[in-house]
């Protein structure tokens, strides 16, 4: 791997191997259309496959129910009546639409008043200096709670940790990143991330069987230890290859951050006190003889508590962050809480126009029974080739990291490949949140060096401050160990909670 030029200018050619490879990958990432445009696209393809297919009177016998069925035609008289009755509630009734809003209420509230940027700061600020490092990554890592926000928030302040406790700033600046960006899916905390891929999987899964559904907290025991490991793995890169890599700091700083004042502190610890409350109240509520957040016989997996963790996170951000709002003084009224939640949706505007497209060819791949057929065949074509085991799964990891590359959306890109992976891997007796895990460390670990993510070029202008000759190519050279490392582990974690039978979530293992 080339050492990083910061003291020369940069090249205009890209000269080495990877340099050409990471530019021929943005040149035909830079190709692919807007994700809308892209699931337009998508969905129009779908129509004219369905009508190529029925014409050939292909059918496909559904394997939960034994019924022949055939590929729809989405021009017939039956299909076109359905693309018209359809369109609103392909699109209200898709699931991760309410699960993600509903989250982003209570988040962006918290987020608005400014308590996760605290947090944040607190954490790393108060970190012993010899645990810098593994404060950065742990912080970055917790951090996806804020969003996209996160992405503005942990690198800067890591680089200027670093400079102040005179370490290399772009060390600090690629830990937190990392963190942000690698480690985004993980978490303690079920977070909009879960609400959203879970409910794609849902859709999917439903195909095949209809009483199908992925919990939000499928993959909940597998990210909350990730946490753990990845801060480990990610402080020992950083210290070990990134660093020494960089050598020392001979620049200027260009910016500093302030400190936390008395309200702040106070603000801070009240929401703590309040965490501490509203835990111990759920609890009560959790564990009291004949709990309604229990199943039938006493027992959590499945339970009214699993099925309702969203609204339950929901309220706990709500409670938080009004408490700390209330005490600094953004929240001076009962109004304040609406408006807060109202301009944190306006952050997601984007998100509901993907998502109106994404549900349109989701429900027609459904309806055309075009997703079953291709399940069944692809399934068959494995079995064939003697393709399921473990195998199989690691070259599924492999696939999704080649298309993240293309495609930065994890959300849409999930979107693309749950519909036809998930009820082809649920054919091979895969628990469909076990594929969804996989999916999930493939794609987040390629975060931080795909030319496509919209926030490398706000990393390179905060490189930029300590830096300035510092191009794309330097990001991408000095995050790569991170996404290799990251992948690495996490690919060893997924196999050793498949082999040793470990659930990654409540009631979630390898197989169904």
């Amino acid at each position: 791997m080339a050492q990083p030029n910061l003291q020369t200018e940069q090249k205009s050619h890209p000269t080495t191997f990877l340099d050409k490879l990471l530019g021929r990958v943005e040149a035909i990432g830079n190709k692919l259309p807007d994700p809308f445009i892209l699931f337009v696209c998508l969905a129009l393809i779908i129509v004219v496959a369905s009508v190529a297919i029925n014409s050939m009177g292909v059918t496909v016998v559904h394997p939960g129910t034994n019924k022949t069925l055939p590929i729809k035609s989405l021009l017939s008289h039956q299909g076109i009546q359905y693309i018209l009755t359809s369109m609103l509630t392909n699109f209200t009734e898709f699931k991760p639409l309410g699960l993600v809003l509903a989250m982003m209420l209570g988040v962006g509230l918290a987020e608005k008043v400014g308590l996760l940027e605290l947090a944040i700061k607190k954490t790393i600020l108060n970190a012993p200096k010899a645990l810098i490092t593994y404060a950065i990554i742990f912080t970055g890592i917790l951090a996806n709670l804020a969003a996209d926000a996160a992405f503005v928030i942990v690198p800067p302040l890591a680089a200027m940790i670093f400079y102040t406790v005179g370490r290399h700033p772009l060390a600090g600046l690629a830990a937190g990143f990392a963190g942000v960006g690698s480690g985004f899916t993980a978490n303690f905390i079920i977070s909009g991330t879960d609400g959203l891929l879970s409910g794609i999987s849902t859709e999917a899964a439903k195909t095949i069987d209809p009483s199908a559904a992925v919990s939000p907290a499928a993959n909940w025991y597998f990210m909350a230890a990730s946490v753990f490991v990845l801060t480990v793995i990610g402080a020992i890169v950083t210290e070990k290859i990134v660093e020494p890599r960089l050598g020392n700091y001979k620049g200027k700083k260009r910016n500093d951050f302030g400190e936390i004042s008395e309200t702040e502190a106070k603000g801070l610890k009240n929401s703590i006190v309040a965490t501490c409350i509203y835990v111990a109240v759920l609890a009560v509520f959790l564990f009291w003889p004949n709990s309604p957040l229990r199943n039938e016989d006493g027992g959590i997996v499945p339970s009214p508590f699993l099925n309702g963790i969203i609204p339950i996170t929901l309220l706990f951000f709500v409670v938080v962050g009004s408490v700390y709002g209330i005490t600094v003084g953004k929240i001076k009224s009962s109004r304040d809480v609406p408006a807060y939640m109202t301009d944190s949706m306006k952050d997601m505007a984007s998100y509901i126009v993907l998502i109106f497209a994404a549900a349109q060819f989701i429900a027609y791949f459904n309806w055309t029974n075009i997703g079953t057929w291709i399940a069944v065949e692809g399934a068959d074509a494995l079995k064939a080739l003697n393709l399921t085991g473990l195998p199989v799964v690691v070259g599924f990891v492999f696939l999704t990291v080649v298309l993240s590359l293309l495609i930065f959306s994890g959300s849409a890109q999930w979107a693309l490949e749950a519909p036809i992976f998930i009820p082809l891997f649920m054919l091979l007796g895969y628990n469909p949140g076990f594929i969804q895990a996989a999916y999930r460390i493939a794609d987040s670990s390629t975060n931080v060096i795909t030319p496509l993510n919209p926030y490398m070029i706000v990393i390179l202008a905060f490189m930029k401050e300590y830096e300035p000759k510092a191009g794309l190519g330097t990001i991408i050279s000095l995050m790569l160990p991170y996404t290799l490392a990251f992948l690495g582990i996490w690919i060893v974690m997924l196999l050793i909670f498949a082999v040793f039978g470990i659930p990654l979530g409540p009631g979630v293992y390898m197989y169904l």
